[in-house]
């Protein structure tokens, strides 16, 4: 049976939480200077305000939420996606090995971690799946931050209070959901997994 606390997964993942200043902790609200997007990555972003405004045009993405998978397997395949992007530098736009922001960088690593694709920005992002509280949090789950009053921010849950996701001062990296700077800032989760049963009852 698949538990629902924090406490059983795995110990930290490698990387300690550095004891940089709160403001070079800040996450992708801010659009620092950034490479020019390629055509690819432009034509992503205009093709997701599309689906914002027309939610039909991307029925894959209508498929949500996804059957639930086990916990430990999620973990497993984020790190990998985690390890193959590290340190990768923040671009606003950006969708590849060439830089993410924070929406792009969870968009990826749900496509390339288990086949899903998710809406492009973190304002359509927020509105799919189901709530769940902080304490029930699982691998998987999107983590959401208050930022200008808005859910401007979010990451990936990977367990023991820890998440990945692409800052604007460090790029892809891991952070911990309890420190001084996002510990205040947090907003709200949601579990994109869920029951099989659920997840046909909502095709």
């Amino acid at each position: 049976m698949l538990q629902t606390k924090t406490q059983w997964l795995p110990g930290p993942l490698a990387g300690a939480l550095t004891g940089c200043a709160l403001a070079l902790l800040s996450g992708c609200a801010s659009q620092p200077q950034s490479p020019p997007l390629t055509q690819d990555e432009a034509r992503e972003v205009t093709s997701e305000d599309a689906w914002a405004a027309s939610p039909e045009a991307a029925p894959e993405i209508a498929a949500l939420p996804f059957a639930q998978t086990d916990a430990l397997t999620r973990l497993v395949l984020l790190q990998q996606v985690f390890e193959r992007y590290q340190g990768v530098p923040y671009r606003y736009g950006g969708m590849s090995a060439r830089g993410f922001d924070c929406s792009g960088f969870i968009k990826t690593a749900y496509r390339e971690a288990f086949g899903h694709l998710l809406p492009r920005t973190t304002g359509q992002m927020v509105v799919v799946g189901q709530a769940v509280a902080r304490d029930q949090l699982q691998p998987g789950d999107l983590v959401f931050f208050d930022s200008n009053g808005n859910d401007g921010h979010a990451g990936i849950f990977m367990g023991d209070d820890r998440f990945i996701h692409a800052s604007t001062s460090s790029g892809v990296r891991e952070s911990s959901l309890n420190s001084p700077y996002w510990r205040p800032r947090y907003s709200q989760a949601r579990r994109l997994f869920v029951p099989a049963q659920v997840a046909a009852d909502n095709p």
